[in-house]
Formats: structure tokens, sequence, C-alpha cells
């Protein structure tokens, strides 16, 4: 099926052409007044209700993101066009072509290649395609992906829920070359172990890469990791701290971090199993103390009904971490749910130094990585807060 020979058109409603004025590049179900007459079409020709062209998007006939637009150009968008749109994606990632480094080389709709993820592992890529429309540009993303990368191997990482909200069945595996079963990367000099096939999201959380980096350079003394996960924060910080002791509630992680810690000869780090919010009020009542403490927690907002209970979970850990500092001590803390805004995650943070007779000081106010860009006009592509604080 030649997926650019001809397209369908869908209909959508004044509300949705000025979502698209705006910048976004999303159009849900609601704002579409006629759906493509061929339903199995991946790309659409879009049109307002006086059938006036406004460009062409993917189409995902079971998500409510209906259209996912590609193109606001009066031309049929042609494979050159995604070409492109890769190339200049990769041009715009200096620095991660080297054999060991990792980072984003497409980060979706930040990138004009909507609901597209690639991630660079040294000489290994891996790939997400999260919408229908995107699934079916797989072939021809892997035929690009191999005359510009030029990879040993690529592997596919579609087994995430967010395909089933498109009808998508979850899916993982090699689908060119050959990938080994764990990828050494080396992260600003730190060495990590990642497993492309079981790791979190497509192997390692890259979008906290200069945020670790960024910690580093502040962290001191007694130092706690919490949410280590496979031991990212902790082993930057054990080149600058007495010591670290790094927990998580993963046992699976906990022995990767362990491998970690041991590939970079990092002695100074104790890792430990268990629940965080137990752990941190268990330190405070024995009397325990650090220098600096690191709060990298999963996403306790998945949605927007989950947001207050999300709020007493914030606040709750920040308190205990804020009780637990030494006076000058550096708390760097994170949010990555998207549904909590940076303003109010800063609020939850000054009502928990309030409640715990602390003053911040902001050290640095950060985000995602710079190759997790941010597509103005389109809120979703910013999901992840982090601040650098020194508790007084």
């Amino acid at each position: 099926m030649n997926i650019f020979a001809s397209f369908e058109q869908a209909e959508i409603s004044p509300s949705g052409v000025r979502r698209l004025r705006q910048g976004h590049l999303w159009i849900y179900a609601g704002d579409v007044r006629r759906e493509p007459a061929a339903s199995e079409s991946p790309i659409v020709q879009v049109v307002d209700s006086a059938r006036n062209p406004l460009g062409y998007a993917l189409y995902s006939k079971h998500s409510q993101i209906r259209l996912r637009f590609i193109s606001r150009d009066s031309e049929p968008p042609t494979p050159d066009l995604i070409r492109t749109r890769v190339h200049a994606s990769l041009a715009r990632r200096q620095g991660f072509d080297k054999p060991d480094s990792a980072g984003r080389l497409v980060f979706g709709e930040a990138d004009l290649l909507p609901s597209i993820v690639i991630d660079r592992y040294g000489q290994y890529l891996v790939l997400q395609t999260l919408s229908s429309g995107a699934d079916a540009l797989k072939p021809l993303l892997v035929e690009i992906l191999i005359d510009l990368v030029q990879p040993k191997g690529i592997m596919e990482r579609n087994d995430v829920k967010a395909r089933r909200l498109e009808g998508l069945e979850e899916t993982k595996g090699v689908i060119y070359g050959v990938v080994p079963a764990e990828v050494e990367i080396v992260e600003d000099g730190v060495r990590f172990l990642v497993d492309l096939s079981g790791g979190q999201k497509t192997g390692f959380f890259l979008d906290q890469r200069d945020n670790r980096i960024a910690a580093r350079r502040y962290a001191f003394g007694r130092a706690l990791d919490c949410f280590t996960n496979t031991g990212a924060f902790a082993l930057h910080f054990a080149a600058s701290c007495a010591s670290v002791l790094a927990i998580d509630v993963s046992s699976d992680s906990l022995a990767q971090a362990r491998r970690n810690a041991e590939l970079n000869g990092a002695a100074n780090i104790d890792i430990r199993e268990g629940n965080v919010f137990d752990l941190l009020r268990e330190y405070e009542r024995a009397g325990e103390r650090f220098d600096t403490i690191c709060l990298d927690p999963p996403a306790f907002a998945k949605n927007r009904s989950s947001l207050s209970s999300a709020r007493g979970g914030y606040k709750e850990i920040n308190l205990r971490a804020m009780k637990l500092l030494n006076p000058e001590g550096i708390l760097v803390t994170s949010s990555c749910s998207y549904h909590l805004a940076e303003s109010d995650f800063f609020g939850i943070l000054c009502q928990a130094a309030h409640d715990a007779h602390r003053y911040l000081q902001v050290v640095e106010r950060r985000g995602q990585s710079s190759d997790h860009p941010v597509l103005a006009g389109m809120p979703e592509t910013q999901y992840l807060k982090c601040f650098v604080l020194r508790v007084l």
C-alpha cells in the first residue's frame, strides 16, 4: 500500500481551525466534522467547513487525538518530506553521533514528526511509532534511518499503553540488524549499561540527562537519591559526594544500579530496596540527615482526575526531604507529570517549605534535556519540571 498515492479528506470545526492557527498539531475527535471516507487512510488532507485546504495530517480513527498535522502546505506530503524532517532533526542534535553517546534524535511533535520517537544508544537506535498514522510510516522510517544514521541495529519499543488508544497492539523487537541485550553508554564521563528491550521508556531516562549533569555541580556531602531506578543521579553524585544512599522499590532496577556502580568503580554508593515514602518517614524518625537529596519520582498524575492525590504525593516527599536536609542542603526535585504545571509544582514546594519551617533558594529552574525541545503553541511537549533548591 502506497500511503502517499492519494489522500482522503477530513473536515474540522472552526474551533479546530483556531487550535491549528495557534500552533497546535492535534485535532481532537470532537472537532472533526467529517471523517475520511476510507477509515484506514493513514494520511489525510484536512479542510475547513468551506472546503479550504489546511494541510495534511496523520489520521487515527480509534483515537481521541484524531488528526496529527505533519504539513500545513497545499502540496501533498511525500516520502521526501519525512526524510527531510528526519534529516533536519538529526542535524539539530550535535554530539550524539559518538559510538558511546545516547540521546533523542526525534522528539515527535516538537520535531514536526508527530507520535514518532527515535533514540540513539551508541551505534543502535530505538524507534517508537505511537499512532496508527505513524505506524504506517514505520517501513519508510527504517529505510531513512539506515541510510542517514547507518546503525548496527534498530529496536522497536512499541510496548506502550498509548498504542492501545490507537487501536494498535503493543510490540517490541529487533526490526533491523542486530541489537545486543545490553548497550554501554557514557554520559559526561559516567558509564551506564542500558537494556534496550526491557528498560524504562526506550531503555533509559534520557530526558533527565542535562539535569543530572547540572545537579552534580551542586551535590556535596552525604547524598540521598530517591527513586534511583538504575542509579543515574546517584552515579553522577558519587563523584562529588562523600557518600550516596540510593533507594528504589524495584529490585530489578536496583540490580542494574549495582552493576552500573561497579562499572564506574563507585564504592561510595549504598543501594537499598524499599518504598521511598516509608523510608523517608523512617529516616526522619531515626534523626538521619543529608546534605543533598534528589527526588525523581515517576509521574504521580497520569491524568487530570489524579491531580489531587498527585499534589499530596509531591508535597509529602518534598516535605520529608526538606526536614532531612542539613541547613544549606541541596534539594534536586522533579515532576514528569504533564498535567501538573510548573507553577503548581513550585507552589507545592513552597507549601512544603513552609510546613517544614524552612526557606528555599531557587538555584536553578530546569526542564527536560535539550534534545527534548518544546514546540511553542503545544504545551504537551513540555512535561518535565526540575528545580535545584538550596534549603535554608
